[in-house]
Parts: C-alpha cells; sequence; structure tokens
C-alpha cells in the first residue's frame, strides 16, 4: 500500500509539473466547394483549453447539429521532461440554402484571459445535380460490372485546360490535366504525357496529398482533381499542337450478383477495374515578338524590376569592392543573361557571383537573380562607374523596356604601399648574413712550370670565337623580341590560344558526359563555345551576341553553313539546360559536333 501511494504521488506531481510549450493556434476548416441541400461539416480547433467560443453568423447556411465538442489529449517524456498536447475541436453541420460563393469571417475563443482568432473561409455552394443527368448517372453505375467498357465516358473523363492559346515567343503557357469523375477512383497508373515539341517546359511539384474539390460541370456535380500542371515556354513562332495525353484509371466497382440469403446485403463485394482515360490535344498560336528589337535584348521575356547597390564609394587603392545587382520579377528568369557593366581602365575584374532564388509557380517562374561583381581599383582617382542595363519584352504592356540600375562616383585614395602596389605580389626576403670573418685563409698549391702557348688572336679559332657567340646572341634577341612583340599583344595571344583552351573546356565536358551531368555538361559546353568565339573575335564575352557572331564570321569569309552549325551549338546548349528529356544519345552527338565546329572553323582561318 505505502509503494502505491508513493507510485501516485509521483504521477500527481509528474502531472501536474506537465505543460505545453506550443504557442495556441486556433483554426477554422471545412470543405471548399460544397453542394446545395448537402450537409457538409466547419471545425474549428483549438490546442489549449478556452472557453467563450464565438463564430460568426452563417448566413445562407442552415445549422442541422452543433457545436459538439471532442477533445483529445496525449503525454510524453523525453530525456527526463515531460510535455502534453491537447486539441479541441468544436464540429457544427451545416447545409447550404442558396448557390454561390461566401465568406465565413474568424471566429474567436478565449484561453488563458487572452483572445485567439482563427483563420477566414471561403465555401462555393453549388447547384445540386440536374434530374435528367442524374438519373442517367445512376443508371449507369447500377449497371457497373467488372468490364471497364460500362463505365461511361460521362461519369468519368480528363479535360485539357490551356491558360491561354495566343502568346509570344517565351511567354509562359499552364497546361493543366484534371480528372473529372462520378466514380471511385483509386489510383491512377501509366501516365503518358505529350513531348511538347517545340516549348521549352518547366514540371510543377504536384501536392502528394491531393485532396478531391468538387466542380459543377455541365449540369453534373463531378469529383476533380489535378493530376498534371506544366509550364510551356515557346521557342518558335506559328501554330504549335500539343498532342494528346493517356491515362489508366483504376476504378473501384462493386460485384452485382443474385442475392440468395439475407445475408448477401450486408456484404458486398469490390473489384478493381481499369479504364483508358485520353485528355484531348491543344492548338497554341505563337506569335513573334514585334521586329523594333533593341540593341541589348537577348529573348528575356516578362515583367522585371533592377536595383542595385554598392559595398562603398571611397576606398584605398588595393581594396576590394563590390556592386550588388538585383534582378526579381516574372518570366523567363533562368535565360536571363548577367548585365554588362563598363568598368573604368585600371580595375581589375572578377567573375561574377550568381545567386538565383526562383519559384515555379502557375504563373511562371517568380523570384530573385543577384549579380555580385567584385573588382579592385589599383589607381588613385576619381572614377565614374556606369549603370547596369537589361532590355526585356513586357508581356503585360506588349513592348521592349530597359532597366537601368544608378550609376555611381567612386573615390579611390592612396594605400600604403603607394601608387601602383599590387596586392599579393609580395616576394618573402631574408637578412643578409655574414659567413665566416672578415680575412680568410688564403690556400697555396705547388706550383708547376710549361711552355709558354702561342697567342690565338689573329687566328681563325680566335675570330670564330668572337663571331659564334655574337650570331648566337643575335639570334636569341631577334627570337626573344618577335616572343616579346607577341605576348605584348593579348589578343593575338588569345587568338592562338583560343583552340588550344576551347579543348581543355571540352575535355571536363566529356567527363561530365561519362558521368551523366546533364547541366554541367550543357553550361561546359557553353561557356566553351562563347569564349572560343571571344578570343578568336577579339570581342569580350559579354559583348557577344548570336547575331554579332553571324556578323562577324561572316567578315573573316567564313561559310554560312559554318556559321549555322555555331548557333545551332549555341541554342541547343541554352535550351537543353532546363529540357529533361535530353538523353546521353544527344550529349554525345552535341559533343562530336562541337570538336568538329572548332575544328573546322581553325582551319578555314588558317586558309584565309
Amino acid at each position: 500500500m505505502k509503494h502505491k501511494i508513493l507510485l501516485l504521488t509521483l504521477l500527481l506531481v509528474a502531472t501536474f509539473g506537465v505543460r505545453a510549450d506550443e504557442p495556441v493556434r486556433f483554426t477554422a476548416s471545412a470543405p471548399s466547394t460544397v453542394i446545395l441541400d448537402k450537409p457538409f461539416q466547419l471545425v474549428y480547433t483549438v490546442n489549449a483549453s478556452g472557453k467563450d467560443l464565438r463564430v460568426p453568423e452563417f448566413n445562407n447556411f442552415e445549422i442541422l447539429a452543433g457545436p459538439f465538442e471532442s477533445r483529445s489529449s496525449s503525454y510524453q517524456i523525453v530525456n527526463g521532461k515531460t510535455s502534453s498536447s491537447v486539441s479541441i475541436s468544436y464540429t457544427y453541420t451545416l447545409q447550404a440554402l442558396k448557390t454561390g460563393t461566401y465568406s465565413f469571417p474568424p471566429a474567436s475563443i478565449v484561453v488563458d484571459g487572452q483572445k485567439y482568432t482563427s483563420n477566414g473561409l471561403s465555401i462555393k455552394v453549388l447547384p445540386e445535380d440536374d434530374n435528367s443527368t442524374s438519373k442517367s448517372s445512376q443508371g449507369s453505375q447500377s449497371g457497373s460490372t467488372s468490364s471497364s467498357q460500362s463505365i461511361s465516358n460521362e461519369n468519368i473523363f480528363i479535360r485539357t485546360s490551356v491558360s491561354r492559346t495566343n502568346v509570344y515567343e517565351q511567354e509562359p503557357i499552364l497546361v493543366t490535366y484534371k480528372l473529372y469523375t462520378l466514380v471511385d477512383v483509386v489510383g491512377m497508373n501509366n501516365m503518358k504525357m505529350p513531348d511538347f515539341n517545340g516549348f521549352m517546359k518547366q514540371e510543377l511539384d504536384q501536392n502528394q496529398n491531393k485532396q478531391l474539390s468538387y466542380e459543377n460541370f455541365n449540369g453534373k456535380n463531378y469529383g476533380t482533381i489535378v493530376l498534371y500542371q506544366v509550364l510551356l515556354y515557346p521557342q518558335r513562332t506559328g501554330e504549335i499542337m500539343i498532342d494528346k495525353a493517356n491515362f489508366e484509371a483504376v476504378i473501384r466497382v462493386q460485384n452485382k450478383t443474385q442475392v440468395r440469403s439475407i445475408f448477401d446485403d450486408f456484404f458486398d463485394s469490390y473489384t478493381n477495374v481499369s479504364k483508358n482515360l485520353v485528355a484531348p490535344a491543344s492548338k497554341i498560336t505563337v506569335h513573334a515578338l514585334p521586329g523594333n528589337k533593341p540593341a541589348g535584348f537577348n529573348g528575356t521575356v516578362g515583367h522585371f524590376s533592377m536595383s542595385s547597390t554598392i559595398s562603398a564609394g571611397q576606398v584605398k587603392e588595393n581594396e576590394a569592392v563590390t556592386i550588388k545587382v538585383n534582378i526579381s520579377g516574372n518570366g523567363n528568369m533562368k535565360l536571363i543573361k548577367n548585365p554588362e557593366i563598363k568598368f573604368p581602365e585600371g580595375f581589375e575584374l572578377y567573375d561574377p557571383k550568381v545567386n538565383n532564388n526562383f519559384k515555379t509557380t502557375t504563373s511562371g517562374v517568380s523570384g530573385t537573380k543577384t549579380i555580385e561583381y567584385m573588382f579592385i581599383p589599383r589607381h588613385t582617382g576619381n572614377f565614374d562607374i556606369p549603370a547596369a542595363e537589361l532590355t526585356y519584352f513586357d508581356v503585360l504592356e506588349k513592348t521592349y523596356k530597359t532597366l537601368r540600375t544608378q550609376g555611381y562616383r567612386l573615390v579611390v585614395m592612396k594605400g600604403e604601399g603607394g601608387e601602383n602596389t599590387v596586392v599579393g605580389a609580395y616576394v618573402s626576403k631574408e637578412d643578409v648574413k655574414q659567413l665566416g670573418k672578415d680575412i680568410r685563409f688564403i690556400e697555396t698549391y705547388p706550383f708547376k712550370l710549361s711552355k709558354e702557348t702561342e697567342p690565338i688572336f689573329g687566328t681563325l679559332t680566335g675570330w670564330l670565337l668572337y663571331i659564334i657567340p655574337l650570331v648566337v646572341a643575335l639570334i636569341l634577341f631577334l627570337v626573344f623580341r618577335k616572343q616579346t612583340q607577341e605576348n605584348a599583344n593579348i589578343q593575338l595571344v588569345k587568338n592562338k590560344k583560343a583552340n588550344k583552351l576551347a579543348r581543355k573546356r571540352l575535355k571536363l565536358a566529356q567527363k561530365l558526359l561519362g558521368e551523366g551531368k546533364k547541366d554541367q555538361f550543357y553550361e561546359e559546353v557553353l561557356k566553351a563555345v562563347w569564349n572560343y568565339l571571344s578570343d578568336k573575335l577579339a570581342i569580350p564575352a559579354a559583348s557577344l551576341t548570336k547575331e554579332r557572331v553571324e556578323t562577324e564570321l561572316s567578315i573573316k569569309g567564313v561559310q554560312s553553313d559554318a556559321i549555322k552549325q555555331f548557333i545551332d551549338i549555341l541554342n541547343t546548349c541554352e535550351f537543353a539546360r532546363y529540357a529533361p528529356n535530353s538523353g546521353q544519345q544527344e550529349m554525345g552527338n552535341l559533343y562530336a559536333e562541337t570538336i568538329q565546329a572548332i575544328s573546322n572553323l581553325e582551319s578555314i582561318i588558317k586558309k584565309s
């Protein structure tokens, strides 16, 4: 008895020591769509004991029952610490009296003397099924057997919904495949989506816990659920067809057998049957962008804003400075190229650091692209850094726009190391050490007398000893002078090393190809081609465009087939980085084609 009393006392102490550290949460939940004159439940839930529950007036709804209060609680001990949780629900059973969309204001409850409010709700009330359609539906379902052919296409089908059918190039299109059903669907198998030829696609993640909602279509209230959603970006103009999609639905049907006893009515049996469903095709009309394209336009389409900041307006020479450019908005953000900033001479530049924070939604790809430009001024003075520019086609206003950041005045003062000091170019030095003493011991050696030899001055051997070093020195002078002149010509050096550097990058791309890293492979090939063309044409990479590449190569006498080969490679890399259907074979073909294109251009330029 003493042990029982002690154990009970410990349990009571532990119970009184229990406390929940969670904040109070008060929520309301109900179906988003309901059917006229059919009951549904509205539930208010709070995770603490409360009082004085106040709910809004349920206009256009009849309260059939409630509120019914239900309570659940749990206790747990983790690492000697005891905690508890409680959930209290207040359930109303309602029935809609009129069709339409209605909003419920938040409810309120008092917990520990403090008032808390719930979230508001919006409920859409659908009309009842038409009598004719409901009877036909019931008739077709009552005759259901294990055969999927007995299930009418009016009872289950898939609709293809396209957000817009007339668009510009690169303007996003949302394609939705939605299931409509009046039967019990337990699963979907073997979804075969179209290839979406002519589009760059971006799939939207679907919620794994899909909730069935209701939609009134042709007089019937169907249960609906979104099966697949994808964003499409048109890559060419004209009419593009989106082919049919195929689905296999698994449907649960009741077996109809002859009643042999009174117990047969209590034990129904069911069978799962499969039915093939086809989502209809769609036609998209893609219009070309207006012809008055600005010089800086490179295919960016959407609606954007741009801003910039600088880390400091006054620095000492050899100190690093950063300009940060932020691009935000909605559109084909993954294809936005870094804006070019023309820095003053004497600035040491580094590769920009890019941070993409994108989110794919039903309205397109939105988010922020941040580019950090780091540079080091090597001279003192006042320098003007011009604005960065971004040119794009605004799909909302149907016109081209150019965004500009603010320009900056940078004041560079003299550093501690003096003018033109190079950061990090210090060489370690050692103090001079005296070895031994001031006067060292002079070694004496035994001398031997020898016969005096004749001088070689004036002989052939003597002249050769003078002439040969002079000739060798002259040859070395000419060779080194030529190399010095060539090295001073940076563009010439880049031109000579272009092929070697391109093949070095392509070796890395070949390694990525073997590892199956698609995104890195296409990015490395794209960099190799752009840098190769930049070195060959003596044009900075930031100033290169496809149109300028075509013009410059034509001036150098390169044939149109070779030029088109480079343009096709650039287009393939840009689009294939975001196309999930590209396989190992396509990547291998692109690698071989790039090697061949560079080799052909090298031979053409050497001949010219």
